[in-house]
């Protein structure tokens, strides 16, 4: 695998508390690329005051580009060999803000605008994520007149079949292919019940981006995986790449023959980030096909 990539939201304490420390461990370690995540100083109010909400709960506020402008950030990462091909948002700045937005993964370099999750309160039915789908393919419009592509990250949710539908299906058959694209969490996918080797396959081509998370004992959602609280349950079982019961050599094989093109290591809440993260790294650097 080559450049072997990173999402920093697995890192944000050691972010926060020394940025270029922990650019060099991470360069050291062998990462070559950082998915961003904000909010961005450009960031819709309701994601910047969401923000606030949580912050004191996590512990740590650093994001964006940590207080910098995007140049100099990306300056700080061309230091350390390490690029940003990838930029996570919200709903409401994708959707009122593209210009500043795309302005800035320009800048950056980030090929990819990506929404992590759908707010709790656009997803309440089956109509809900259809709506979705309309409302992505504008984003995707939008993103591509700006020189830059959209993706949506899956969630927990949406994976699970609701009156013999899956609400996540009605967004992939509902959007363009030529516009709309996605990233793939292992963890999150497997927790929802769903395979996510079918889904490569059934969606060739669309998924271009891979969260890459191990889970200790294959386990799915209590619900429907909607809430924190079913999200937070879980966290216990993320483990290092190479560690868990994902089968994530067999994924990662398929996803290079159906369109993949970056892969990110994620270690959400990791009581040992910097240990498990190269733990991770060393495994994925070790596959070979």
């Amino acid at each position: 695998m080559d450049n072997i990539g990173l999402g920093l939201f697995s890192i944000p304490k050691i972010l926060e508390n020394d940025l270029e420390g922990s650019i060099k461990i991470m360069s050291k370690i062998g990462i070559r690329e950082f998915e961003l995540y904000g909010p961005y100083p450009f960031s819709s109010e309701i994601e910047k005051e969401s923000w606030a909400l949580v912050t004191p709960k996590l512990g740590f506020s650093a994001s964006g580009f940590y207080n910098h402008s995007p140049e100099h950030f990306k300056a700080l990462l061309q230091q350390y060999q390490i690029t940003a091909p990838s930029m996570h948002t919200d709903l409401y700045t994708l959707e009122s803000n593209m210009v500043e937005l795309a302005k800035a993964s320009r800048i950056m370099g980030a090929k990819y605008v990506v929404l992590p999750f759908i707010p709790e309160s656009e997803r309440l039915d089956l109509d809900s994520y259809k709506k979705m789908g309309e409302r992505f393919n504008e984003i995707g419009r939008q993103a591509k007149e700006e020189g830059v592509k959209f993706a949506y990250h899956n969630h927990g949710y949406g994976l699970i079949p609701e009156d013999g539908v899956v609400p996540l299906e009605l967004i992939l058959k509902g959007t363009d292919l030529e516009i709309v694209f996605f990233e793939m969490d292992l963890f999150w996918t497997t927790a929802g019940k769903a395979n996510p080797i079918e889904l490569l396959k059934r969606y060739e081509g669309r998924y271009k981006l891979l969260h890459i998370k191990d889970m200790k004992k294959i386990t799915n959602f209590k619900g429907k995986g909607s809430t924190y609280v079913e999200w937070m349950e879980l966290f216990p079982l993320l483990v290092p790449s190479g560690e868990g019961a994902i089968p994530l050599k067999e994924i990662i094989e398929i996803a290079q023959k159906t369109g993949m093109e970056h892969y990110f290591i994620e270690q959400d809440l990791a009581g040992d980030p910097i240990g498990d993260i190269e733990t991770s790294f060393k495994y994925l650097d070790g596959l070979s096909f």
